[in-house]
């Protein structure tokens, strides 16, 4: 049996929401954050050595990377489901987006959230102003023009796409709503992607969704 093992409030929401669309058995095994430093816990390490989340168990394999776990149920268990046709125009579309989501896209996800946690952490008095100044341009300069430029990508693609590739629900499209979802979360103001907002509004309509929520437990970005 698949066994998902599960750290709340991350990448491993989309695996979950691609096992209720799959209809396959499986088992979760939730991992919370530590409080403090907000990782991982060392628990993880067992499963897989660099302790990271989503990874999957099946049988005597062991699955990490999000992208990679993606293709290797929708291979296995999609029942010719969940992807385009292989060498067809649609095909290198869906293999753009799914290398784009964790590529691309989640870097500057993941560099928001540092700088932000940079500019909350507790430091002497005198230091938090030289911090603050630092956190500013790099967003001001970097991030937030960035983030703009790869938002306005995605706009554009999706004015003219009900989902990212074909005419029906795809890999790229599990891949894609975690770090839309975090985008939203983090300070992108969703009326100015009405696109981007209706994507993610018509994600967390379905049903399969709805039910991975409810079964892996706190997720923030929702």
């Amino acid at each position: 049996m698949i066994v998902l093992h599960h750290l709340e409030h991350s990448r491993s929401q989309r695996i979950l929401w691609l096992l209720e669309e799959l209809g396959v058995e499986y088992e979760i095994k939730r991992y919370q954050r530590n409080k403090d430093t907000y990782l991982a816990p060392e628990s993880l390490k067992q499963v897989h050595p660099l302790g990271k989340s989503p990874v999957i168990t099946d049988g005597e394999q062991t699955i990490a990377e999000s992208g990679l776990i993606v293709e290797y149920l929708i291979r296995r268990y999609g029942r010719e489901r969940f992807m385009p046709e292989e060498n067809s125009d649609d095909y290198w579309q869906y293999l753009y987006w799914m290398h784009y989501a964790e590529g691309s896209l989640m870097p500057l996800m993941v560099m928001s959230l540092i700088f932000t946690r940079i500019e909350t952490a507790p430091m002497p008095f005198f230091v938090k102003p030289i911090a603050k100044g630092i956190v500013g341009k790099v967003r001001a300069g970097f991030i937030h023009p960035n983030v703009d430029t790869h938002m306005q990508h995605i706009e554009q693609h999706l004015a003219t796409h009900h989902w990212f590739v074909g005419e029906q629900l795809s890999g790229a499209d599990i891949q894609m709503i975690f770090p839309l979802e975090a985008a939203l979360n983090r300070g992108v103001k969703a009326e100015n992607y009405p696109n981007i907002q209706r994507f993610v509004h018509q994600v967390h309509q379905l049903d399969s969704y709805k039910t991975a929520l409810q079964k892996g437990g706190p997720y923030a970005y929702a």
